[in-house]
C-alpha cells in the first residue's frame, strides 16, 4: 500500500509541472498563436526562479512563502521572455514556428552563459530544497488523518499542487464563461470575424501569448525545486510534452488535466522502476524504463493525434487586410 501512495504522490509532482504548462499553451493557442518555446520559457522561469532563491534564501522566511515568490519571480520572468514571441508574431507576423525555436535555442545558451559569470565557472546552480510539506495542518487539523484520500492528497506534497488546481479551474472558467474567455477562443477559429466585431485581435494575442508565458515560467520553477538540488538549465522536455498533452487533450482543459496524470503516472514509473518488484523481476537496462513515458506519448499521440481538432487559425499570421 505504502508503494502505491508513494508512485501517486510522485505522479502528482509531474502531473502538476505538465498540467501547468500545458494551460499557458492552451492560451495561447486557443488564440492562435503556436507557441513551441513552452520548453525555453520553462528554462527562463527556472533560472531567474532559482535565482531568486539564492538571493533571499532564509532560514527565517517561511518555505511555502518563499517558494510563492520563487513562483513569482519564475512567473513574471516567463511571461517577459514570451513577450519576445509574442511581439514577433502578432504584432512583426514572423512565422511562429522560426520566433517559437529561436526562444528555445537561446533559453538554455543564456542560462548556462550567466549562470558561469555568476558563478566563476560553474553552470549548475545548487539549492536547498526545503518545500515539501510532509503533512497539511491547517488551524490545528491534520488533513492526513482523513482516511484514503488523506495520505493521497495531504501528505509528501508541494503547495504548487493546490495552486495549480485552483488555476486549472480558473483557466476553464476563463475560457468557457468570460468575454475575455470567449474572444481568445474567436480569435482561434475566425480571426477576421473576431475582427469585424470590434475585437481588437493584436492586443487579446499578445496578452495570450503573455499568460502563457507566466505559466510557462511557473512550472519551469515547479519542475526545478520538485525534481532536483540544482538548476542545470533543462527540464527534460517537459515543454515539448506540454505541447503533445494539447493535442491528447484536443485542446479542452479537462482532459488536458487527465492527460496530465496519465503522463505524469507513466512518467513516474520509468522514474521509480528501481522499487517495483515487477519491473525489478524484468532485468531489463535502466534506460529502457527512462525512455518509457516518452515511447508511450509517442504511441498515445499515434492513436488520439487522428481525432484531434486544433483551432482552426492556429499558427495562420493574421493581417488585417487579408483574407
Amino acid at each position: 500500500m505504502d508503494l502505491i501512495v508513494g508512485i501517486i504522490q510522485d505522479t502528482y509532482i509531474s502531473a502538476t509541472v505538465l498540467l501547468m504548462v500545458a494551460l499557458g499553451g492552451l492560451f495561447s493557442e486557443k488564440s492562435g498563436v503556436t507557441n513551441i518555446a513552452l520548453e525555453g520559457i520553462m528554462i527562463i522561469g527556472g533560472f531567474v526562479g532559482i535565482g531568486t532563491l539564492q538571493i533571499i534564501e532564509s532560514p527565517n522566511i517561511n518555505p511555502q512563502l518563499l517558494f510563492l515568490i520563487v513562483l513569482l519571480a519564475g512567473g513574471i520572468a516567463g511571461g517577459l521572455y514570451s513577450t519576445i514571441h509574442a511581439f514577433a508574431s502578432v504584432k512583426l507576423k514572423s512565422n511562429q514556428i522560426i520566433s517559437a525555436t529561436a526562444l528555445n535555442l537561446f533559453a538554455p545558451a543564456f542560462a548556462i552563459f550567466t549562470a558561469r559569470i555568476l558563478q566563476d565557472g560553474g553552470s549548475q546552480i545548487q539549492f536547498l530544497t526545503r518545500f515539501r510539506i510532509q503533512e497539511v495542518v491547517i488551524l490545528g487539523m491534520n488533513f492526513s488523518d482523513i482516511p484514503i484520500i488523506g495520505p493521497l492528497l495531504f501528505e509528501r506534497v508541494y503547495l504548487s499542487f493546490y495552486i495549480v488546481i485552483i488555476l486549472f479551474f480558473i483557466s476553464r472558467y476563463i475560457l468557457n464563461k468570460t468575454r475575455f474567455g470567449l474572444r481568445i477562443k474567436a480569435l482561434g477559429e475566425n480571426p477576421h470575424a473576431a475582427d469585424s466585431l470590434g475585437i481588437n485581435i493584436y492586443k487579446y494575442r499578445l496578452i495570450a501569448v503573455i499568460i502563457s508565458g507566466v505559466l510557462a515560467g511557473m512550472g519551469g520553477v515547479i519542475f526545478v525545486v520538485s525534481t532536483s538540488t540544482e538548476y542545470a538549465a533543462t527540464v527534460a522536455g517537459f515543454g515539448f510534452l506540454s505541447i503533445a498533452l494539447l493535442i491528447f487533450g484536443n485542446w479542452r482543459p479537462t482532459w488536458i488535466l487527465f492527460g496530465a496524470l496519465f503522463f505524469g503516472f507513466l512518467r513516474t514509473l520509468g522514474s521509480s522502476y528501481s522499487v517495483i518488484p515487477l519491473f525489478q523481476n524484468l532485468n531489463l537496462d535502466k534506460e529502457i524504463f527512462v525512455m518509457m513515458p516518452y515511447i508511450m506519448t509517442l504511441v498515445v499521440l499515434a492513436f488520439f493525434s487522428k481525432n484531434s481538432r486544433a483551432p482552426k487559425a492556429l499558427g495562420q499570421v493574421y493581417d488585417k487586410g487579408k483574407r
